[in-house]
């Protein structure tokens, strides 16, 4: 696949934030690639592309697929597998966002009510307990709000977007 200087552009740039997020540069670039991509490409096509190495890209291709953001997809006459990505930003930035509360935010959560049990069973400073009862209350209600915003249609979620600063004062808050 030939790219032109601005897709290269898009390719480098979705790397630079995929190290950000923590996510390895060449997956991020991967999945860049894929979500500009007008078809699903194979293992070699991406690999040339990118100019890496096939072994990195069969990694980086099982951890995209293992986010849920990247399927294979077989094409008539080739026997080679070729991948794609979710084009729906909306529909991928959910899945993301649900994996990312499965490998972060609930362990976490579960490990503040694992301390709080802790520290209730021991003399522990209750300056330590209330900070601790704090976080995982914090932790609780994003995930709360999480549970909450993930039932909501995208559609819906584009109004409510689009509604800036109405919301808030819909809800008589005021700025900090």
């Amino acid at each position: 696949m030939k790219i032109t200087p601005a897709v290269e552009k898009f390719i480098l740039h979705w790397g630079e934030m995929g190290t950000r997020w923590g996510i390895n540069r060449t997956v991020a670039q991967i999945h860049a690639l894929l979500f500009i991509s007008p078809k699903p490409l194979n293992a070699e096509e991406i690999a040339e592309t990118l100019g890496v190495a096939r072994s990195n890209v069969s990694n980086s291709l099982r951890e995209l697929q293992g986010w849920g953001i990247v399927k294979i997809v077989h094409i008539m006459g080739d026997r080679r597998d070729h991948f794609e990505t979710m084009k729906d930003v909306w529909e991928m930035f959910r899945t993301v966002l649900e994996e990312r509360k499965k490998r972060e935010i609930d362990p976490t959560a579960e490990f503040l009510r694992e301390c709080l049990v802790d520290v209730n069973k021991s003399p522990t400073d209750p300056k330590t307990k209330e900070r601790l009862k704090e976080l995982s209350d914090f932790f609780e209600s994003l995930i709360s709000v999480y549970d909450q915003v993930s039932k909501i249609q995208t559609p819906a979620l584009l109004r409510v977007a689009r509604m800036g600063d109405r919301v808030r004062k819909v809800l008589e808050m005021p700025l900090r």
